[in-house]
């Protein structure tokens, strides 16, 4: 007598379209990303090239603490997402304020740092090839840091009034996509313009 052995069967998942949020945001990023490589080509091809003064050299310093600030948000909208995913919504908005307070404080930063190069330094748009640059590329990183602020906010708002629950996960998961793309594209601003271009 012979007994056949029975093939337990693998339980499959039912495939399931992606998101379409993270979807969107994934090309939107892809046609932003394509957009920042032209900026920073184009700042790369013209170091050097100024005819006149200021050089990065003379007037730019490195931003490491506004740096540090955007880079650490990276950090807290992560756990914002986390704790949204938990259902701990006081949690989720300590972690938005905290990703709204450093975003802030690098946007501060940035202002700043403009207002000196330009008041003080003399270095505007039309300059110098370098001033050209540098405004193009660093403040097209500033909109979008401010378009990322404005949505963190009214996110923040959105969790302090109540009106986000753990079901909206997915929403604020998408926003993170964006913030850390904006903060991805930092470190390459910031390697490119304050570290090679010196």
């Amino acid at each position: 007598m012979s007994q056949t052995a029975v093939i337990p069967q693998s339980v499959v998942e039912p495939w399931s379209l992606p998101s379409r949020g993270v979807v969107g945001m994934a090309c939107l990023i892809l046609a932003e990303a394509t957009i920042f490589i032209i900026f920073v080509v184009a700042y790369i091809f013209y170091i050097g090239k100024s005819l006149t003064g200021p050089t990065p050299r003379d007037v730019l310093s490195l931003p490491i603490f506004g740096s540090v600030c955007l880079l650490s948000s990276s950090a807290t909208i992560h756990f914002a997402v986390a704790a949204l995913h938990a259902g701990k919504r006081s949690l989720c908005s300590l972690w938005l304020a905290a990703t709204v307070l450093l975003g802030g404080i690098f946007l501060a930063g940035t202002a700043y740092e403009w207002y000196r190069l330009i008041y003080h330094e003399g270095l505007t748009i039309r300059t110098n090839l370098f001033g050209t640059t540098f405004y193009s590329l660093v403040g097209l990183h500033g909109t979008h840091v401010i378009i990322g602020l404005v949505m963190l906010v009214l996110a923040l708002f959105f969790s302090l009034s109540g009106v986000m629950t753990s079901k909206h996960t997915e929403r604020l998961e998408v926003l993170s996509l964006y913030w850390h793309f904006v903060d991805g594209v930092w470190v390459v601003v910031f390697l490119v313009v304050y570290i090679v271009g010196r």
